[in-house]
């Protein structure tokens, strides 16, 4: 087997002269790459390997983006002045990378406006159409209608 690490002299040794080299050092004998032709072992404190693996996945997994789902609630009858502020709220969540879930919600007899909700779901969506994309035409769920927008992806 080929035999690699610091303080070792890289070479061909047998299993045995390489085992005896490890336990020397006080160290381990971590086989790398077994399909290699001779198989290539490294000498190494494999605690401390695994320990440095494990804090390289944490720093990882710290590092990542999560993308949470952001909600805008607007009425049948929302106002210009209310839909634009909403939009701008809306924008901004898309440029940092949330989804955005805009919901109409009729209170009491203002569900015979279903088309008002439809007409300004729409809108909404077109609107947002340069920061995301829809994911589904608005639905009527009980007295909300939904409607998901995501970030459009930022390369």
């Amino acid at each position: 087997m080929r035999l690699i690490g610091d303080n070792v002299e890289q070479g061909i040794y047998s299993f045995q002269q390489a085992m005896k080299i490890a336990d020397e050092q006080n160290l381990d004998l971590v086989e790398i790459a077994p399909t290699a032709n001779p198989p290539v072992c490294r000498v190494i404190d494999y605690q401390k390997f695994l320990y440095a693996q494990k804090k390289k996945q944490k720093e990882a997994k710290a590092n990542q983006k999560k993308q949470e789902v952001k909600e805008i609630r607007f009425g049948p009858q929302t106002d210009d002045h209310d839909y634009n502020f909403k939009l701008k709220h809306a924008q901004e969540f898309l440029k940092e990378g949330n989804k955005v879930k805009a919901y109409v919600f009729f209170r009491g007899r203002s569900i015979v406006f279903k088309e008002q909700g439809e007409l300004l779901l729409a809108r909404f969506a077109a609107d947002l159409e340069e920061f995301g994309k829809a994911d589904n035409v608005p639905t009527l769920e009980g007295k909300r209608m939904i409607m998901f927008v995501s970030p459009k992806s930022q390369k």
